[in-house]
């Protein structure tokens, strides 16, 4: 980690830490603590909100909200909560208690709110609930920060890059979990974008597990 970073001691509240440990998710707390550091970094430096791509049932958003509190902006995080594609029956991650009976679907909104208002942070972040790239395309503001951890596919990964690393203020961080460079760990999707967002411009600055952390040049 570079001195890109301002702030990169930044850490929750052991409170905020425990919520986030206790919520539903996968993502491991060294990745979550360098999520959060970039996050009020990002947010210290510009003043614009952090966003997620990828809610799940609110870890990470845990971290993401707090980061807006501390930094007095906001967090935004969008999902259409019925499940990524591992997330579906008959795959890896499917879990059958987040099913909504009435329907038939994955509906991940309901544990998502409960996460929020458990750890007292529903007043900084709100929840965007649809397809990203639908969000995206209405999306008309500038961004601190844009952490991709959505579907893993490459319509989906892609997506998500191309509908929102264009948001992102001069300066600001682009956030990508789950990048394997050996096919061996895991799905190649996030890996490419990553590649990607190197080829266009964008440093890497920090490394954290899966979790890259890249800085928007401004040249």
């Amino acid at each position: 980690m570079t001195d890109a970073i301002a702030r990169a001691d930044a850490r929750p509240a052991p409170e905020v830490l425990a919520a986030f440990e206790a919520a539903t998710g996968f993502m491991p707390v060294d990745e979550g603590l360098a999520l959060y550091a970039a996050a009020v970094d990002a947010a210290t430096r510009t003043g614009l909100p952090v966003l997620e791509i990828g809610t799940y049932c609110g870890r990470s958003a845990i971290l993401l909200a707090d980061a807006a509190r501390r930094t007095g902006t906001v967090a935004l995080t969008v999902d259409h909560h019925r499940g990524s594609e591992e997330q579906q029956p008959g795959w890896e991650y499917h879990d059958p208690t987040l099913v909504d009976p009435a329907v038939g679907l994955m509906d991940t909104l309901p544990t998502f709110r409960r996460t929020l208002h458990a750890a007292g942070l529903e007043d900084h972040l709100i929840a965007l609930v649809g397809r990203s790239p639908q969000v995206a395309a209405v999306w008309g503001g500038r961004l601190a920060l844009v952490f991709i951890d959505g579907g893993h596919t490459d319509e989906h990964a892609t997506g998500d890059y191309e509908g929102w690393a264009p948001h992102l203020a001069e300066d600001g961080l682009l956030v990508i979990h789950d990048v394997f460079p050996d096919p061996a760990d895991g799905g190649q999707a996030p890996y490419r974008v990553h590649q990607r967002a190197l080829r266009e411009g964008f440093e890497e600055i920090s490394v954290t597990g899966s979790l890259r952390v890249l800085r928007r040049s401004g040249g």
